[in-house]
Parts: C-alpha cells; sequence; structure tokens
C-alpha cells in the first residue's frame, strides 16, 4: 500500500516539475499572439486604397473550393464579387488579367500559390480586374481553429 503512494507521490511530482519547465521555457520565448501563428506575412496583399475586382470560377468537381480560395483572396484585400462553377475542367489555376493591371493578376496568382499563373486576357465589357479559374491542383491552406 505504502509502495502505491509513493509511487503515485513520485508520478505527480514528475508531472509538476515538468510542467513548470515547460511554462518557463514558454515565458522566456515571449508572447505570441495566435493571428501571428497562422498569418502568412510572406504572401502579397492588394495595393491600399485600391478595389481589385476578382471573379472567382472553381473549375473542379470539389465543393466549397471557391468559398476557400475567396477567403483566401479577401484576407489578402482583394474584392472578391463573383463566384461560381465552369466547366470544362482545369488542373492548374489560371489567373487571367482583364483590366491591363499585370501586377493585379500576378499578385492574386502569387496568393493562391505556385503552380497559379497569369496570363493577360483583356476584356473590357466585364466590370472585372482579375478573373480567376481554380484547377485540381490548388489546395487551400489549411484554416485555424475559429472559435
Amino acid at each position: 500500500m505504502k509502495r502505491r503512494l509513493y509511487l503515485a507521490a513520485a508520478v505527480v511530482l514528475l508531472v509538476v516539475v515538468l510542467g513548470a519547465g515547460a511554462y518557463v521555457l514558454n515565458v522566456r520565448s515571449g508572447p505570441r499572439p495566435v493571428a501571428t501563428l497562422f498569418s502568412r506575412d510572406d504572401l502579397p496583399r492588394a495595393p491600399e486604397g485600391v478595389r481589385i475586382r476578382v471573379q472567382l470560377l472553381n473549375t473542379t468537381r470539389t465543393r466549397g473550393l471557391a468559398r476557400r480560395a475567396a477567403t483566401l483572396l479577401r484576407d489578402r484585400g482583394f474584392d472578391v464579387v463573383e463566384m461560381g462553377t465552369v466547366g470544362p475542367l482545369r488542373d492548374t489555376t489560371l489567373v487571367l488579367d482583364r483590366s491591363g493591371h499585370a501586377a493585379w493578376a500576378a499578385a492574386a496568382a502569387k496568393v493562391l500559390g505556385p503552380a497559379a499563373r497569369a496570363e493577360a486576357r483583356p476584356d473590357s465589357s466585364r466590370y472585372l480586374d482579375v478573373t480567376v479559374l481554380l484547377g485540381s491542383a490548388w489546395r487551400a491552406p489549411a484554416e485555424p481553429l475559429d472559435p
């Protein structure tokens, strides 16, 4: 009986010591806001004060892909004004410059990842700056837990 009591006390003491050590190491590294744990500051943003209107079209059979891409682009300052699903099916993501601002299309392509490429296809009949055709190779980034 005493042996079990000593063993339980040793386990509790070990847990307390390990917990205190982890706490001390965490305090020494400094506070880290939760937003910085999940943000990707290396991605480009839409220029300040400029409204870049984006049409986002899912060309895959994956439901909800356009919604996930819209969230990503909106977080980076782009104005997603239209979403939909179109055919034919595509493998790669293509970003089309509709307004003659190649840098805007390139920035949107960079936000969407290295597999996305940008092309100039001006179309003055549309009230859009960029059209994104999401391909099946595009993978949405992991979403942080949102309470």
